[in-house]
This record gives C-alpha cells, structure tokens and sequence, in this order.
C-alpha cells in the first residue's frame, strides 16, 4: 500500500524514499527499469542524485532514495508524465505495490531503516547534530581564511557567514549525517 507523507516546507532539500518489493524471477527486468527511471529523474530540474540500496542476499525488497533541490522541484518529478509511465511499466517486477515516503531536510538521517526501530529521541538527534556543527563551524570559517584574504569581498561578514553556512549544510546533508548516524546507530536508537 502506497503511504506518503509530506511536509510543507517548500524550501528544504527534499528526499523520496521508495521501497519496492521485487519479484526474484523478475531481478534483471526490474534492474533495467531501474536504470531507465534514474536516467530520466536526472533530466529534472533540482535532481541532487540517487542512492539505491538493493537485497541483501535471499531478500527482494530495494531501497531507493532520491533528492532533490526542494519539495517543488520533488513534486514536479513526481507528477510528470514520464515518471508516471514508467511506475505504470512497474508492477510486473514487484511483488506488492511500492511504497512512497517524502521527507524534508535533515530529518531522513533520523528515520530509522527498520519500521520495528524507535525513532530517535530528540535529546539524542540533539546531542548527534551538536557533536557534528560544532567541529564544522570552527573549522570551516578557519580553513576558508586564506580565501577571504585573497578574495577582500568574500571577508565581509556577510559574505563570510554566508558561504560558511552553505558549506557546512554541504558538509552536513551530503558527507557528515549519512555516515555519522550510521556510526551512532546503536545508541541513537537506543
């Protein structure tokens, strides 16, 4: 059963989790749809890139999270003739219908894989978050120095504030989260 869930943030980066369930006789098919809906996300305005995460060994079921610039840029994906083709050429792979989940900035890195986890507590996605900022917001305004030297404009403080920030939400959406709340795992759900 389709279940999709979004908020009205219309800003945030936005990230479509998709779980489908693929029939085994029908793996490689499936495969190529895969790789020809991915093809044609990219062409689409405010596409950030795809992640798939497919069985582990003996299981069907393959995660694929999309993101992309904001919900809007999401939604106009979603609601465009040719993803709706090719979700329509879907279910003969699939085992069950798929199941559709739209979240919102950060809050992906939060949600637990397994619907049997808790969520984590927010004094624990607190304590996560702080431990990852802060050593981003010393060391990024210190490495980024030399070019608000060699650049004079880029040293005013509204300048600087500004690409400090856009880095360090690089940094946390793109390279830190996804990886150092895999780390915390244990004792973030704990």
């Amino acid at each position: 059963m389709n279940s999709m869930h979004a908020t009205n943030e219309k800003s945030d980066i936005a990230t479509l989790i998709i779980r489908h369930h693929v029939k085994a006789a029908a793996r490689q098919g499936y495969e190529s749809w895969l790789r020809e809906i991915a093809r044609e996300g990219q062409r689409f305005k405010g596409h950030l890139g795809a992640n798939v995460i497919r069985p582990t060994t003996g299981s069907g079921s393959y995660t694929i999270v999309v993101r992309f610039d904001s919900e809007a840029s999401l939604i106009h994906w979603m609601e465009s003739e040719v993803r709706k083709q090719l979700v329509h050429d879907a279910p003969p792979h699939l085992e069950m219908p798929e199941d559709i989940e739209i979240q919102t900035g950060m809050e992906y890195w939060f949600t637990p894989q397994s619907p049997k986890q808790v969520h984590a507590k927010p004094i624990r996605q607190f304590l996560v978050s702080l431990s990852a900022i802060y050593p981003l917001i010393v060391a990024v305004p210190w490495s980024l120095q030399p070019l608000f030297s060699a650049i004079p404009p880029l040293a005013h403080p509204l300048a600087a504030k500004f690409l400090t920030a856009v880095i360090v939400v690089f940094l946390m959406v793109y390279v830190v989260m996804p990886r150092y709340t895999r780390l915390v795992a244990a004792w973030l759900y704990k």
